[in-house]
């Protein structure tokens, strides 16, 4: 039988009659007994409760109708233990998880719980009694944690999608060393409820699949808040949202990809080459890298294992580590003992550090749409891990340790394979909230990439290093066009409104209150002019000084009048309004194109002769007027 590997694989084979239980015996079989990535495999008595229920299910209309996935054994399963990779703290859930939950109800089957470096502390995948999970392709080396099962069961073949947990990058470091797809959620995008916490304030669950199309379906079926749902943080507001959902970037501009100017990474291995390729793809879409200066966010990175955030894998684990402290992994227990060097002072000094860098950070998402960095800068043998386990593994989180704190969200994407043999693979970074603009751009770069799924290759063919867009080969193919012919995705997560907002004055970029928009997350979408149906006055005693715009009645001559329009978070609108003073106000203003977006207007009783506003329509906008001044 031909490999089963995607959501759209199993849809086809149902479609042609097939039944569940033909279908996963094959896959169940190969399950082995002593194959580390599984700590508890599903029996059969388990399996064939969940078919029982896929009886009074519609197939065509099921999404994951019959579909074998696992979860990560920090995830609760009613009926199974959920032990976190330790045997001492093991407990028997009376309900399943949130998530696992929507999975079930959606036709999903569950073939096992995999194994995770222990309590979710770690990036490596070999802090664990249940064994090291090897690298799916070379088993000298790691693959990446804490997630470690997840990642190995799904490269493999063993599940079609899994689900992980990230904090630190957890989602994210497999998925780059084992060839998968790896969505990282924005926090509090999907329910956490039944999750057993790591930070509890930072966690989200994840996704691993083979395709860009398979992690989207998933994400779309477990988000959404949850009712008495009391473990979850609370409902992201989006803040910093301002990537439109169909695609990241400005409108009728090239998308702005950031890079690191320096991304330090592992020559040995041929990480620096492949990233390189990675470059070369965003140059054979026209596209020109901007080079960003990492330092700001790799402060952000420290904070999560050198600051407090560490008290809250304490607060999990506080009574076995008091009481058995014997049980946990020494490695584990030497990470968590670093919360007892914290205080409370020390935790608002941290959140008070954490604030000032976002906001030195915020103006990052002015010059670029997305941020694009390398998954991990290297990877290490497990030999090399077991020799220095904390320093090797603090080398994997220096591109993910910051995205959380940053409430950002993120999609690791196989890119290649390195020199080695090892894959390679890059993370998209952008502000919360843009999860379905990550989508878009991660399904045009894997139909670029062309790359085959996971270490079962369905088409060896595929991996010739001369498909690169370096070397003229098919990866390529995609350039300007942006693949407009890829089929659509048939779910994918939802995103987070905005509202498109015209500025004509002091909100302008580099004047006085600009910085209002920024701290708001407020991304700039055009610049560009109004309808030719405006005039612009300047207000008089108004501090910072501002314009006044006023549409034209019919048969009065108007003026073009230079504006920009900022895509805003629709959580964030409240807030702005309350700034705007009289005689200023939000209404419609029709751009040059013919569109109307919500924009800057003004009383006009503040316009009248006695008001003392001047007319300086003449002048085309307000820096003209400014710099004439």
């Amino acid at each position: 039988m031909t490999d089963l590997l995607t959501l759209a694989d199993w849809r086809a084979a149902y479609a042609a009659g097939a039944t569940p239980a033909d279908l996963l015996a094959p896959l169940l079989a190969r399950r082995s007994a002593d194959d580390p990535a599984w700590i508890h495999r599903c029996d059969a008595g388990f399996i064939s409760a969940q078919l029982a229920r896929l009886a009074a299910l519609d197939a065509a209309t099921t999404p994951l109708y019959g579909v074998p996935f696992a979860v990560k054994d920090n995830i609760d399963v009613a009926g199974l233990p959920t032990t976190a990779a330790c045997p001492a703290f093991a407990f028997m859930p009376e309900r399943s998880a949130t998530v696992v939950q929507r999975l079930m109800a959606a036709g999903a089957v569950l073939v096992g719980k995999t194994n995770l470096d222990q309590f979710a502390t770690g990036l490596v995948g070999t802090r664990s009694p249940y064994g090291e999970v090897p690298n799916s392709f070379d088993a000298d080396f790691v693959s990446g944690g804490s997630s470690s099962g997840s990642a190995a069961v799904v490269a493999r073949g063993l599940a079609v999608f899994a689900l992980g947990t990230d904090t630190a990058g957890s989602g994210r470091v497999p998925a780059g060393f084992n060839n998968l797809v790896g969505l990282k959620p924005t926090p509090g995008r999907v329910p956490m409820a039944g999750v057993l916490p790591a930070c509890r304030t930072l966690d989200v669950v994840s996704v691993f699949a083979l395709t860009v199309a398979d992690a989207a379906q998933v994400c779309a079926v477990i988000e959404g808040p949850a009712a008495a749902d009391t473990t979850e943080p609370p409902e992201p507001d989006f803040q910093s949202f301002a990537l439109r959902p169909a695609w990241l970037g400005r409108s009728g501009a090239p998308l702005r990809v950031g890079v690191p100017a320096l991304p330090e990474l592992d020559a040995a291995l041929g990480f620096d080459v492949a990233f390189g390729q990675s470059l070369g793809q965003l140059r054979a879409w026209g596209l020109s890298p901007v080079p960003v200066d990492m330092a700001p966010l790799f402060e952000v990175a420290k904070l999560l294992y050198d600051g407090p955030w560490v008290a809250e894998r304490y607060a999990v684990v506080q009574a076995l580590i008091e009481d058995q402290p014997e049980a946990l992994d020494p490695t584990v227990r030497r990470v968590i003992d670093k919360a007892m060097g914290f205080d409370a002072v020390a935790a608002f000094r941290a959140r008070y550090a954490l604030e000032a860098l976002r906001l030195q950070i915020a103006p990052l998402w002015q010059q670029i749409d997305v941020l694009m960095v390398p998954t991990a800068p290297t990877c290490p043998r497990r030999a090399a891990v077991a020799a220095e386990p904390v320093l090797r593994n603090a080398e994997l989180g220096r591109y993910t340790n910051f995205v959380n704190l940053l409430g950002q969200a993120a999609l690791a994407m196989p890119s290649g394979f390195s020199s080695s043999g090892l894959p390679f693979g890059v993370t998209f970074i952008a502000p919360g909230g843009s999860d379905a603009a990550l989508v878009a751009l991660g399904q045009r770069w894997e139909a670029a990439r062309s790359l085959p799924l996971g270490c079962r290759l369905r088409d060896a063919s595929k991996a010739d290093p001369a498909s690169d867009p370096a070397a003229g080969g098919a990866a390529g193919r995609d350039a300007t066009a942006m693949s407009p012919g890829l089929p659509a995705v048939p779910a994918q997560p939802a995103a987070a409104p905005s509202l498109a907002l015209a500025v004509v004055g002091a909100h302008m970029a580099g004047l006085p209150l600009h910085s209002q928009l920024i701290e708001r997350g407020c991304r700039l979408r055009a610049r560009t002019q109004s309808a030719p149906h405006y005039r612009l006055f300047a207000l008089p005693g108004t501090v910072p000084p501002k314009p006044g715009l006023a549409r034209v009645r019919a048969g009065e001559t108007g003026f073009s009048i230079a504006l920009e329009v900022y895509d805003m978070p629709m959580a964030a609108l409240g807030s702005f309004l309350a700034l705007i003073p009289s005689p200023l106000g939000l209404g419609s203003v029709q751009l040059a194109d013919g569109s109307w977006v919500k924009g800057f207007i003004c009383e006009g009783a503040a316009l009248a002769p006695a008001g003392g506003a001047t007319d300086i329509s003449a002048f085309g906008g307000w820096r003209a007027y400014l710099a004439a001044q």
